[in-house]
């Protein structure tokens, strides 16, 4: 290294940077006196600077250097410049100290390791055959360079773009052919490129969504990927595009696929398979229109969805949505009129014109559909046109015409098939209004004969004929009565219909289909309200001129439930009442004949509301006893009478309700049924012959209440005595009798009442029992008073003969 002369700064050695911008060690000044002509190809535009020499700088130098800058001679065979010097000083004493066998041993080395490599870089049997398209991924790793850790895709032009070497032409190459590609290009900038590895990490597809979606432009999707996972790629579709009309455009080619049909069948043969560079392209719908607004689905829906307006059908005139059609082959009048929303109620169904470019035809649609015959749908060609003209624009007038006039909901000419009667034209007339004179109803027939017909009193029963009504004839109400307003059922059939009435919500007459229930329909009906008694469903089956009754149990089947199969299977033409609840007696009397006497019970006497009252098998005597408001304070417990009805021969049940409430025992109350009478006698105003005989026991003689008294075996002749008052003053206490009627032999008995008092021994009462009679002497029986008075009567007769002898 030079010294440097007297006042001359000491020079700090320059640091030299690569391309890639890395720190180097400081290079001493030989390397810059010693520059070698050596020249690098150039990369992006700029110039390369000469590269160092190892053996200039001793060996030291960046990092990976060697192997990205590799050095190029100026001139084959050129070895004197000082680079080439160096390396030939250096290389020949080297390969002059290795020993032979160490020589032999690196050659034997690198035999076995080079194939190895050699192998590694080889891509996998299965992708040997594919050949790179535009948007393949690889993936190249090259260790100790970070530059190479991410993702090379294929671009539209075929190319990649690797570091330090530039854009490379892959497209069409297989990967044996690409890795060689890649290795040859990457070989003018990378001396070291053993440990090269290319592979295909993933393939992808790059196609163009254009047209009426919400982001327009190119898309990236996997390999598999189709036209729908396209679309949502680019935000999915706007409203207004004609999906019938998708077009495919590859190498210059267009075709056009029904997008619409692929989503209504899922059928993937309808639409084609992605290629790379495909170009998506989805039209507007014609009904968008020329000016750029914002729709939304239902004002679109509304215009139609015909996208070619040569072959498209127009419908117009009393449909929801007029509009134009596509056309498709099989489509009829009908089928257009649906895509239209439907006629209005206002339409003429009678009067549809269809104009298939020629004289318009007149099509009766009520005839079709009431007849079936195909041979009444006209044709239908592309750019025809359906007119359904307003029905108010006409006179109605049919061979099944019926007119209703006067003060009914909705006057007017009324279709009514032969077999109607008057009251089902009065129903579908919406009824009488309120003001109606339903008395004086007036038919007005088709021959000019008037018939009248009074209502009111068909309604009550007096009059059970109905005036016959055939086409042609008017009904004239002149007044009105309240009803609620319905539509007209007779648009449906009787055959088809089931009339439901009594306590539902909605009554009336419904459509019906034998695959529906008894629970359909009365579910369609609102079903029970409040007052229904679904325990007595009725339901009136009618099969040809004979109707049969049945009576369904609807409450025990909610609420035990069962098969479905136990349900009455309804048929078309039957008729469902659910009739009401009883109201309370008390309330309105005039209503207790509504309810049928198989499904009551009567309970009468001592109770705060005796009456009649629906009752049912699951309901006790405790249920029917409270719903009656329980008995008076003056019933008699003891003795309550239960009679059976309905039993051969007689049955009177006698209920002692005191001792049931005395000792809760049910085993006391009695089974009742519909049918049977309850009857709770007064205690207190009873008749003396209201207890038989062998229930009570007579008291007589001197006691303040002499009479009958009932009396069982809890009872002492003491509780007896006391509740008829107990003796009276001049009763004979010491000789109270008691007789026994028992059913063995007949006794009496003795009774000291004085003597019972002063010991208060209890074996000497008496036992006594129903049917026995207890009498209470007086004192003017006991044998003293009978000894004393015959002495009194004696007394005054001896006085008088003592006198008369004396005299």
């Amino acid at each position: 290294m030079a010294r440097r002369g007297p006042g001359r700064p000491r020079r700090t050695p320059p640091v030299h940077r690569c391309a890639h911008r890395q720190p180097l060690r400081p290079v001493g000044r030989a390397h810059f006196a010693e520059r070698p002509l050596l020249r690098r190809r150039r990369h992006g535009g700029r110039r390369a600077s000469p590269d160092p020499d190892p053996a200039a700088v001793g060996g030291w130098l960046p990092r990976g250097y060697r192997n990205r800058h590799r050095p190029l001679q100026a001139e084959a065979g050129d070895d004197r410049t000082p680079v080439a010097a160096a390396r030939r000083t250096e290389r020949e004493p080297l390969m002059g100290r290795l020993p032979v066998p160490l020589l032999a041993a690196i050659l034997a080395f690198l035999a076995f390791a080079l194939p190895g490599v050699l192998h590694a870089q080889q891509p996998p049997a299965a992708d040997r055959a594919i050949r790179l398209r535009v948007g393949d991924v690889l993936a190249i790793t090259l260790p100790g360079e970070s530059v190479f850790n991410k993702d090379f895709a294929v671009d539209r032009n075929g190319r990649i773009t690797l570091p330090e070497v530039g854009e490379v032409d892959v497209a069409g190459r297989t990967m044996p052919e690409a890795i060689t590609i890649v290795r040859n290009a990457l070989a003018r900038a990378y001396r070291d490129l053993s440990r090269l590895q290319v592979g295909l990490k993933e393939r992808r597809l790059v196609v163009t969504v254009l047209g009426y979606v919400v982001n327009p432009g190119e898309v990236n999707l996997p390999v598999d990927a189709g036209i729908q996972q396209a679309i949502g790629a680019s935000g999915g579709l706007q409203q207004g595009a004609q999906l019938d009309k998708l077009q495919l455009r590859r190498d210059g080619k267009t075709s056009t696929f029904d997008y619409k049909k692929y989503l209504d069948t899922g059928d993937v043969t309808l639409i084609p398979q992605l290629q790379p560079l495909d170009e998506i392209f989805v039209p507007s719908s014609p009904a968008t229109g020329n000016v750029q607004i914002n729709f939304d689905a239902r004002t679109l829906a509304d215009q139609g969805d015909a996208a070619d307006a040569t072959s498209a059908v127009k419908v117009f005139g009393e449909v929801t949505r007029a509009g134009s059609f596509g056309y498709k082959p099989g489509l009829t009048v009908v089928d257009m009129i649906l895509r239209a929303g439907g006629i209005t109620q206002y339409a003429s169904v009678e009067q549809i014109r269809v104009m298939n470019g020629g004289e318009p035809i007149i099509f009766n649609m009520k005839k079709y559909l009431d007849t079936g015959d195909e041979k009444l749908l006209p044709p239908l060609s592309p750019g025809a046109i359906i007119f359904v003209p307003k029905q108010a624009d006409e006179i109605r007038r049919s061979v099944r015409t019926v007119y209703v006039i006067g003060e009914v909901n909705r006057p007017g000419p009324i279709e009514a098939p032969p077999d109607s009667r008057l009251m089902e034209i009065l129903a579908n007339a919406g009824g009488p209004t309120r003001y109606a004179e339903t008395r004086n109803i007036r038919v007005l027939k088709a021959d000019g004969g008037v018939e009248p017909f009074d209502l009111v009193a068909y309604t009550e029963g007096t009059s059970t004929r109905l005036p016959l009504i055939l086409p042609g004839d008017a009904i004239f109400v002149p007044e009105k009565i309240e009803t609620s307003d319905r539509p007209s059922w007779l648009k449906v059939a009787p055959n088809r219909a089931v009339q439901v009435m009594g306590e539902v919500n909605r009554p009336g007459r419904y459509e019906w289909s034998d695959e529906m229930s008894l629970l359909d329909l009365l579910g369609e009906a609102g079903g029970p309200n409040q007052r229904a008694d679904i325990a007595h469903l009725q339901i009136l089956q009618s099969e040809k001129d004979t109707a049969t009754p049945v009576t369904f149990d609807l409450q025990a089947f909610l609420s035990n439930g069962g098969s479905l199969n136990q349900l009455p299977k309804i048929r078309a033409g039957n008729v469902i009442r659910m009739p009401s609840l009883p109201e309370s007696p008390i309330d309105n009397k005039a209503k207790w004949v509504q309810l049928a006497k198989e499904d009551v019970i009567y309970i009468m006497g001592q109770v705060q509301i005796p009456g009649r009252y629906a009752f049912n098998k699951n309901m006790s005597f405790l249920d029917i006893l409270s719903a009656a408001n329980g008995p008076t304070q003056t019933a008699d417990l003891r003795n309550v009478r239960v009679s059976h009805r309905g039993l051969p021969g007689s049955k009177v049940t006698q209920v002692n309700l005191a001792q049931y409430f005395a000792t809760g025992d049910d085993k006391l109350l009695p089974r009742v049924k519909t049918g049977d009478v309850i009857f709770i006698p007064d205690r207190a105003n009873k008749e003396w012959f209201d207890d038989s005989k062998e229930s009570t026991v007579r008291v007589l003689g001197a006691v303040a209440r002499p009479g009958r008294y009932r009396f069982d075996n809890s009872m002492t002749l003491l509780d007896l005595l006391a509740e008829a008052g107990g003796p009276t003053s001049d009763a004979y206490q010491q000789k109270i009798v008691v007789v026994n009627l028992g059913c063995c032999r007949e006794q009496a008995r003795i009774f000291d009442l004085i003597q019972f008092a002063k010991t208060g021994d209890i074996r000497l009462l008496p036992v006594v029992q129903a049917g026995d009679t207890v009498y209470v002497p007086t004192t003017a029986q006991s044998g003293w008073k009978i000894f004393m008075d015959g002495v009194q009567n004696v007394l005054p007769i001896v006085s008088l003969i003592a006198f008369l002898s004396g005299g």
